[in-house]
């Protein structure tokens, strides 16, 4: 497939893993408790997402933070790491400090002067989102952020990419999102979106079906894909 730049009137972003490095500041806070903080890591974060699917599939909409914190502790039960509240606590609260890419405060800036509106779409709850834009400089050129939280509906559900096509007054023909999660990809394409997969961790696309309307290792690679 291949981006119909004329078409395009609002891109929208996925948060974590998209401008935000989850699997490197987990590991950061997890090597201060752990030797071996990868395949904690690895499994926090896939069961995280699960619970979430698991949350649109049941009908039982649980927050963010807290799924996230759920699946810290099923993490260190499987590999035997017995830690008091207080180091759960601080593990699972990183997510309010992630690291932000390097790429995200200059690409979001030529973005708007390129004449883009620009959102964030995100499963993280609002007061998290709001702490991404802060942290990643971009107050000045993020319209809004919206957060599955409004409707209780985790990606890749397409209740959520529609609503954020009703948030942002936009058709959904006509937004672009971008994002690092595979399945948000997905969703976003099974939504009608023209979708954009940054790949960072240089990894092959899914066989599962179909491919995004770009590729690109960073958001630079979408920078120069919208200037021209």
């Amino acid at each position: 497939m291949e981006l119909t730049v004329d078409d395009i009137e609002t891109v929208t972003f996925d948060s974590f893993t998209t401008l935000v490095d989850v699997l490197g500041s987990t590991h950061s806070v997890l090597e201060q408790y752990v030797d071996e903080p990868d395949p904690i890591v690895d499994r926090w974060r896939t069961r995280a997402v699960e619970y979430r699917m698991l949350c649109n599939f049941v009908g039982m909409y649980e927050p963010y933070q807290k799924t996230t914190r759920q699946a810290l502790e099923y993490a260190l039960a499987v590999h035997g790491v017995d830690l008091p509240e207080t180091a759960i606590d601080e593990i699972a609260g990183v997510f309010h400090d992630l690291d932000v890419f390097e790429d995200v405060t200059d690409s979001f800036e030529r973005l708007d002067e390129a004449g883009y509106d620009l959102y964030i779409v995100s499963n993280g709850e609002p007061g998290l989102l709001d702490a991404i834009v802060e942290r990643a400089d971009v107050t000045d050129f993020v319209l809004d952020t919206i957060s599955a939280d409004e409707i209780e509906t985790y990606k890749p559900d397409v209740a959520i990419y529609d609503h954020a096509s009703d948030r942002t007054d936009t058709p959904v023909a006509n937004v672009l999102h971008v994002a690092t999660p595979w399945y948000d990809v997905f969703g976003a394409m099974n939504a009608g979106m023209q979708t954009v997969w940054v790949n960072r961790r240089n990894r092959p696309w899914e066989v599962y079906n179909g491919d995004p309307d770009l590729i690109v290792d960073d958001l630079t690679g979408l920078v120069e894909a919208l200037e021209k």
